[in-house]
């Protein structure tokens, strides 16, 4: 019941809130506008950037103070790298040891092909016994059938034809032997190839987040606070500093529905600062909700429509706020004033003026 009454009530003041900006923007809007023409108050914004770091450590040093204007690029703060600089110089030692790897591999496949050449030499030789004994055998088969030559010449000579058959296996034998040591060789050079790979990779990941210790500005802008300080040891994602893009500034002001309806995206917009009065800036409208940022009971009449306030972003050209860097200020409260109208013409009060 707390939470109910709780809701209810913030739903309460919300919408008493933007009923009195529908009334103020009715009140306070300047007289004598002309037609096509209708404004509205709100505050200059720009686009906020926390420098945050990627993985955990201590601050080592923070080079950036609060109202810094910093280029793209410009290092802001450096965290510690200790850690990272002992685990990339024991990655590159597995590198080196997996290169000296990949060269034993493929001096073993050497050396395995020298022994298969050596192997099929011994096989050659043997097949050459093995055709000397079968033509002896020949020859005594022949002669003893003439009764020139004894049976037992014969069965050595038969003797010795199996034994060389024996011996030419043998040698196959030890040439197979010999190719799958050269396959085996080979298997350890690719394998070898791959943990030089692995190993590079973890080198190069490392050298990238010994790089990422150091923080940098990710763009031209203004550094607005100090999150952290040099000795506090944060979190992965923990906050440094935050700054704000400067190439993107905007007025964020609410216009009633018969004014937003009329608002096209890139409506010339004039801006006038409640802290420079005399100078109109131009802008465009970069942004107009789709949705209202109120809504009243279900039965509209005209008057509960009254109270649709719709949010519009007038955005600043980017070269314009390069020019006046050093002038641009967020969180200053002005008046935007939209054309609604393309026909419509600025009051000379509005024409374009701008600080030298």
């Amino acid at each position: 019941m707390r939470i109910q009454t709780k809701s209810t009530l913030t739903w309460i003041f919300a919408a008493a809130a933007l009923l009195a900006a529908a009334v103020a923007w009715r009140l306070l809007r300047p007289t004598g506008l002309p037609a096509g023409i209708v404004s509205g108050n709100g505050r200059i914004e720009a686009t906020e950037i926390d420098i945050a770091t990627k993985t955990p450590g201590r601050v080592v040093e923070i080079l950036a103070r609060e109202g810094d204007f910093v280029k793209a690029g410009k290092l802001l703060a450096r965290m510690d790298t200790d850690v990272l600089l002992a685990q990339k110089a024991e990655a590159e030692a597995q590198v080196r040891q997996a290169e000296n790897a990949y060269l034993s591999a493929k001096s073993l496949v050497v050396q395995r092909e020298s022994e298969r050449r050596a192997a099929q030499a011994v096989v050659a030789q043997r097949q050459a016994e093995l055709e000397a004994a079968r033509k002896r055998l020949k020859r005594s088969q022949r002669l003893v059938g003439e009764g020139a030559t004894p049976q037992q010449e014969v069965d050595d000579n038969r003797a010795r034809m199996l034994g060389a058959e024996a011996s030419v296996r043998a040698a196959e034998a030890q040439v197979a032997a010999a190719q799958a040591g050269i396959e085996a060789a080979k298997s350890q050079v690719v394998e070898s190839q791959s943990v030089i790979e692995a190993a590079r990779a973890t080198v190069v990941r490392l050298k990238a987040d010994i790089d990422d210790r150091d923080l940098r500005a990710p763009r031209d802008g203004r550094v607005q606070y100090r999150v952290a300080e040099p000795g506090e040891v944060l979190n992965a994602g923990g906050r440094v500093l935050n700054m704000v893009d400067l190439s993107d500034v905007y007025m964020t002001f609410f216009l009633p529905t018969e004014a937003a309806g009329r608002v096209a995206l890139g409506s010339d917009i004039r801006l006038v600062l409640d802290a420079a009065p005399n100078y109109v800036i131009p802008a465009r409208a970069s942004f107009v909700a789709s949705v209202a940022q109120f809504t009243p009971k279900s039965v509209e009449t005209e008057v509960e429509r009254l109270k649709l306030m719709f949010r519009v972003r007038a955005a600043i050209d980017p070269e314009l706020l390069k020019r006046h860097l050093e002038q641009v200020k967020t969180g200053l409260p002005g008046m935007a004033y939209v054309k609604i109208d393309p026909a419509a013409e600025w009051p000379p009060e509005l024409a374009v003026r701008l600080p030298r």
